[in-house]
């Protein structure tokens, strides 16, 4: 199913503020996980596909409404090709392996990226898998891959000039791929290091950020409850002072 299609709205979220509807983790670390276990990467990406299917389940037990994942870039190819491979050899399996699993605690997957260069039997799988689950509004699952925040503004841009229609930010917002769901209240970066590597550019603008030193294999139930726990004790305040957000707190 693809974004522009009608799609079950994102399940209503309790807005006490304390636990974030919309949580997006850049998954860094899976390399660096295996070359200390001296394995090969790919044993890394495995793991972290197995940590992935936890954090789904946290997040399901927690709340959270929606889950958006970094897990190919569009700046991934430039990696050895062997690697490459082996990443698009598991995405596939997982495609296989996962789907049935989601569709029945009733997760709604999208694969927000370009299709461009990715093998026949990865974007069929990608189809089928957002088809079967599409019906889905228990959690929304957004796996981005092959995807880059630049490579999203102006693939919506583009889409808006195709049609003729004038860029506003309302407009631009609406063409993007994760324009299904809001924008990210809480972005996690595991692996240690602290910056955004072309992810949502357009849709963290206002996010709250936490960087986590574990490796994202190892990122464990006590990690995200932590990252939740400083996601709670934030004030967003969206431009406006700390006094009128309590202001409109207090209304």
């Amino acid at each position: 199913m693809s974004t522009s299609q009608v799609a079950p709205p994102v399940p209503p979220h309790d807005d006490s503020g304390r636990v974030p509807a919309h949580v997006a983790i850049v998954m860094d670390g899976n390399g660096r996980w295996a070359r200390q276990r001296l394995l090969p990467r790919v044993a890394g990406h495995r793991a972290g596909m197995e940590t992935l299917r936890r954090v789904v389940g946290w997040s399901l037990q927690r709340g959270v409404r929606v889950l958006t994942v970094f897990a190919f870039s569009s700046e991934n190819w430039n990696r050895p090709q062997d690697e490459v491979g082996a990443i698009l050899r598991l995405m596939v399996q997982a495609l296989i392996d996962e789907v049935p699993r989601l569709a029945e605690v009733g997760v709604r997957l999208h694969v927000p990226g370009s299709r461009d260069g990715l093998p026949a039997p990865l974007v069929d799988g990608i189809a089928e898998a957002q088809r079967r689950t599409a019906g889905n509004g228990r959690l929304v699952l957004n796996v981005c891959f092959n995807y880059g925040g630049r490579w999203d503004i102006v693939q919506a841009a583009q889409a808006l000039a195709a049609r003729g229609e004038p860029v506003t930010e309302q407009s631009l917002a609406a063409a993007l791929t994760l324009a299904h769901v809001p924008d990210p209240d809480l972005v996690i970066r595991t692996g240690g290091e602290q910056r955004i590597s072309n992810f949502l550019l357009w849709q963290i603008a206002y996010s709250e950020l936490f960087f986590s030193d574990r490796l994202w294999p190892a990122f464990d139930e006590a990690e995200f409850d932590r990252a939740l726990a400083a996601y709670a004790q934030r004030q967003r305040r969206f431009g406006r002072t700390p006094e009128q957000v309590q202001s409109m707190l207090a209304a």
